[in-house]
């Protein structure tokens, strides 16, 4: 009776191990059991002379095979009983095998189709980009590479992120529309597990971007994320392309001993905070910025010019009619961003120009560039003054841009910060302990509540800074109060008679066209500018130098300066003109901005850069030069 039990228990585990083995192992054995019973029945059949008299073994074998797939084969079946008992048998046997067949493939495609939702499948893709992670950011990001890749030849996007692949397909389809050319593919996994990163054919990558979350310890995340690729048992012997995105300084040194020369950091704080800090000073320096990240007009290019070896930066400014010179790359170091003037260029440097295209930057062949050397100004710059910020809300950046307006601003400054967040001073005692040119004061206060603005006496203030409490509410719910403030502070400037400018940061750019009946000076949407770089950085790594250096407050930066410094008003001159005069005062100029048309959005609140050179303008009082230069 044991013997009896544990043999049938074999059975019943030998079953489950031939119904665990998939769709591919059923179809299988019930093509056996078919192949078994259309072999016996004939064998039966043949064996007692039970068929038709003119029909063979394999006749007869072909006979049941057809009546296993049809049941109604056995309709027109003539014959001896038993020959007929025998192909009813054969009959019903198929009618139960295909049944089961057909539910077999129905579950099999079922469960594929599941996979496939579930985003499991292995992307067979080379020469793509991959983005690791899912933030707001990744809309921005998807949508600057489809442009840069408006030329290639089947581009590819493929995303891995702790989600449901459907729905990242439909938030890309929702947020993006149409990517063109470029092909998107999603894939659900975590970025810091290996096995899940052979999915995505990380090896195959020509560039990889890391997004840091937007909760927990995102930088813990994104070096473990390094890690993973870098240390890879699988990976390849080619160097990877990795551009990760961190938000504390701190741990800069650790990411860049896991990456080595593999990885380029962007520091999303010190970025923004940099970018709000320099533009609350200077009113259109975003749009100068956005203008060199997007992949929508001019850019950043590395070209070669052996042609121009020999010359000094100065001499070689004006060689581009449509293109302007930003610096120079010696081979083997890294780019210098308005370098000496009289810094001599040779065969295997590269220029640093902005350009529309990589292949539009062109020598003009023009000796003469019709310099009107009267209207060149002679006279002095304006000396710094001290200046008076306030900064109205919070999040985490704010310390940061505290200690930045402390390398730009005159000494004898200050800073005053009101925000809802209890903490708020004790935050800006800890990080901003070495300020050598500002004062810090704070105020517990709501943003959002008229009295407390018109207690500030704001005209006193010549920069209002405004932050959007990203921290601790949503993405709309931030940028609702930000809205409300600068409705608030419009109204205080139009009542009191007295101009201010306001930059403000917003999260959701959706909502930069509401805001802009507000007149603010200018609008920091600081995730897509993180967005922008790190799409510029995925394409060329190089880009990483130039903008850490544009960036950091050391050596050269990109500045907006009086018109009249650099040429008399009213006066109709052509660009050469100006960059002459920058010249001489050891500035790159590479664009201006009209204050008449500072409030047109559709003429880009007067920004142009790199205008054509030959191209007249007249300059009146309040219009700024874009330049590059050390202060």
């Amino acid at each position: 009776m044991i013997e009896k039990r544990r043999m049938g228990t074999k059975v019943r585990y030998a079953f489950d191990n031939i119904m665990s083995r998939g769709t591919a192992s059923l179809i299988g054995w019930l093509a056996l059991i078919s192949a078994v019973l259309i072999l016996l029945v004939t064998l039966i059949v043949y064996l007692n002379n039970l068929g038709p008299e003119d029909k063979g073994f394999f006749d007869i074998a072909w006979m049941g095979m057809m009546r296993t797939l049809d049941a109604g084969t056995m309709g027109g079946d003539e014959g001896p009983w038993g020959f007929l008992f025998s192909m009813f048998a054969i009959t019903l046997g198929g009618v139960f095998f295909i049944s089961i067949l057909i539910g077999l493939i129905t579950t099999g495609i079922e469960n594929k189709i599941e996979e496939l939702r579930k985003g499991k499948s292995v992307v067979m893709e080379t020469g793509h980009t991959v983005i690791l992670g899912w933030t707001e950011q990744v809309f921005s990001i998807i949508s600057e590479l489809v442009l840069a890749n408006e030329n290639q030849k089947r581009p590819c996007i493929a995303i891995l992120a702790n989600r449901d692949k459907v729905e990242m397909e439909d938030e890309i389809h929702q947020h993006v529309g149409s990517t063109k050319n470029t092909r998107v593919v999603c894939r659900s996994g975590t970025p810091i597990d290996m096995s899940d990163l052979e999915i995505i054919g990380i090896h195959g990558a020509r560039s990889i971007i890391i997004l840091s979350a937007e909760n927990g310890d995102p930088d813990s995340n994104v070096i473990k994320t390094v890690l993973a690729i870098t240390n890879n048992p699988h990976r390849r012997p080619e160097p990877y392309h990795i551009v990760a995105e961190l938000r504390n300084s701190k741990n800069l040194d650790v990411a860049k001993m896991v990456g080595k020369d593999e990885v380029e950091i962007i520091l999303v704080g010190d970025l923004v905070a940099r970018v709000i800090a320099q533009t609350c000073r200077q009113s259109g320096l975003s749009v100068v910025y956005t203008e060199l990240l997007d992949f929508g007009g001019d850019e950043i290019y590395f070209h070669d010019e052996p042609g121009l070896a020999g010359k000094t930066l100065g001499e070689i400014l004006p060689v581009y009619e449509d293109s302007s010179v930003m610096g120079i790359v010696k081979e083997g170091t890294t780019p210098l961003l308005n370098p000496p003037m009289d810094t001599v260029i040779t065969a295997n440097d590269k220029i640093i120009v902005i350009a529309e295209d990589d292949d539009t930057t062109k020598l003009s062949g023009k000796t003469d560039y019709a310099i009107n050397v009267d209207a060149i100004s002679s006279g002095p710059e304006p000396e710094p003054v001290p200046e008076k910020v306030v900064i109205l809300g919070w999040n985490w950046r704010a310390p940061a841009i505290i200690c930045e307006l402390d390398n730009y601003v005159a000494k004898g400054s200050s800073v005053t910060v009101v925000a809802n967040f209890e903490d708020g001073e004790e935050a800006i005692k800890k990080r901003c302990a070495k300020l050598g040119n500002i004062s810090v004061k704070f105020i517990l206060g709501d943003t959002t509540d008229r009295a407390t603005l018109d207690g500030l006496n704001l005209p006193g203030y010549q920069h209002v800074i405004l932050l959007c409490y990203s921290d601790t509410l949503t993405t709309q719910q931030a940028d609702s109060i930000t809205l409300i403030t600068l409705l608030h502070l419009r109204d205080i400037s139009d009542k009191r008679g007295h101009p201010f400018s306001i930059v403000s940061e917003m999260l959701d750019i959706r909502n930069r066209a509401l805001a802009e009946v507000t007149r603010a000076d200018d609008f920091i949407v600081s995730d897509r500018l993180i967005s922008l770089m790190l799409s510029q950085v995925s394409e060329n790594k190089q880009l990483n130098a130039v903008f850490a250096d544009v960036f950091d407050p050391e050596g050269s930066e990109i500045y907006l300066k009086p018109a009249t410094v650099y040429v008399k008003p009213g006066m109709a001159v052509n660009f050469y003109t100006v960059m002459e005069s920058a010249r001489r005062r050891g500035h790159i100029a590479i664009g201006y901005k009209l204050k008449a048309l500072s409030g047109d959005a559709e003429k880009a609140w007067g920004v142009v850069v790199n205008p054509a050179k030959s191209e007249m303008v007249t300059f009146a009082e309040g219009d700024k030069i874009v330049v590059i230069a050390e202060d």
